[in-house]
């Protein structure tokens, strides 16, 4: 990928809130996923972490499986989705992606589940 690929960025000097998902810090998108953007196939989200951790412990506690923070993301957005078709009584196909454990994230849940982890500033960017 040279510097000419198409990409949006919130800039080289953004400087993102400190949160458990830093794997959602970056300033730019991939390419992909910027090209989706731009033909308007995705739509952007943003959610505070307290909610995301939220939507990953009621995935744990479904399913069995910790989600690392930044799928807890993902999971947030998919549960808004579940909620919206079923109050306007749809069918939807959802679809998200679980990138990962959370395993190494466990002190963030442990924050989350006594009340201790900080709100994220939300920018909807």
């Amino acid at each position: 990928v040279c510097p000419l690929q198409k990409m949006y960025t919130l800039g080289s000097d953004f400087i993102p809130s400190s949160i458990h998902a830093g794997g959602l810090r970056y300033h730019g998108m991939s390419p992909l996923v910027s090209a989706a953007y731009d033909k308007g196939y995705i739509q952007s989200t943003s959610y505070d972490q307290t909610e995301t951790f939220e939507a990953g412990v009621l995935f744990a506690r479904t399913e069995g499986i910790i989600p690392a923070p930044e799928s807890c993301h993902a999971l947030k957005g998919a549960i808004d989705q579940a909620l919206d078709a079923k109050a306007k009584n749809e069918e939807r196909t959802i679809v998200f992606t679980l990138s990962g454990h959370g395993f190494l994230d466990l002190s963030g849940y442990e924050q989350f589940l006594n009340g201790t982890l900080p709100s994220s500033e939300r920018d909807d960017y």
